[in-house]
């Protein structure tokens, strides 16, 4: 599955990076906690958080991920878009709840979770 096709998916918009939406994912993590993305995720992976603050941004650097996506209506600062512009993460968001959202994904194909353990 794309970026794009998740965007689409999630009936959603884009924050940033939507020039390099057809990026390929092979699995997702949906957290609010990034001590449980640091524990699960695995290559490849598209983040679903509803948690909006600096500190996601540099998760994701930290483990490789270039997608987010935003849920529950929230949306990145300027200074967010400008960190994840930075390190060629895609920022997205959507409307729909976390549950719903991994719900949407799973249900168009995308079976795999994180599941890297550390």
């Amino acid at each position: 599955m794309t970026v794009a096709e998740a965007v689409t998916i999630l009936e959603g918009q884009f924050f940033s990076g939507e020039d390099k939406s057809n990026l390929e994912v092979f699995s997702a993590c949906g957290a609010d906690l990034m001590s449980d993305v640091m524990a699960f995720v695995k290559d490849r992976v598209l983040l679903l958080t509803g948690l909006v603050n600096p500190q996601v941004i540099r998760t994701a650097e930290l483990l490789d991920i270039h997608a987010i996506i935003f849920v529950r209506g929230k949306a990145p600062s300027r200074d967010m878009i400008e960190m994840a512009e930075e390190s060629d993460i895609i920022l997205a968001g959507t409307k729909l709840p976390m549950f719903l959202s991994c719900g949407k994904i799973y249900e168009a194909g995308l079976k795999t979770g994180g599941t890297r353990a550390i």
